[in-house]
């Protein structure tokens, strides 16, 4: 077995990393999830939070991802991210204006919670949620964020 995998991180704006890497550390949605080579195929929904890369020599990089997609196989790990930064670039500003989208959907749930149904509202919930979560994980203040009207 190698001790590699191919990981491509794109996002709609850019292309954020391709590079071979030991680890992957993911947040699904059904929870965090480790891909390392020989993985079983699999296609994982993310939910917000922080990709970590483990690279062959031990180093790490992370990217903070407010949703998407993984595709896992024996060789490669390939996601799709709804938005992505490398984490040295997450500054207050970049993560408040993250947060207000969340704020956005979440509000947009409630007021048509009578169409979309419950389960969405509550997705949304969960959203803002792990949004606040990755804020705070990296050291950004969540109540900084302007809630939006």
């Amino acid at each position: 077995m190698a001790d590699t995998m191919q990981f491509d991180l794109v996002s709609p704006e850019r292309s954020l990393a391709s590079v071979p890497v030991r680890e992957v550390r993911l947040p699904g949605s059904d929870g965090d999830l480790t891909a390392m080579p020989g993985h079983a195929p699999t296609i994982v929904t993310l939910r917000p939070g922080m990709v970590t890369l483990v690279g062959a020599d031990g180093s790490t990089k992370e990217f903070a991802v407010t949703g998407g997609f993984a595709e896992i196989n024996q060789e490669s790990v390939s996601l799709l991210a709804e938005r992505g930064h490398p984490r040295e670039e997450i500054t207050q500003e970049v993560y408040n204006d993250m947060l207000k989208d969340a704020h956005r959907a979440h509000r947009s749930a409630k007021e048509r919670r009578e169409h979309v149904g419950e389960e969405i509202v509550t997705a949304a919930v969960k959203l803002l949620g792990d949004m606040q979560a990755l804020g705070t994980h990296i050291g950004l203040d969540p109540n900084q964020a302007t809630v939006p009207d």
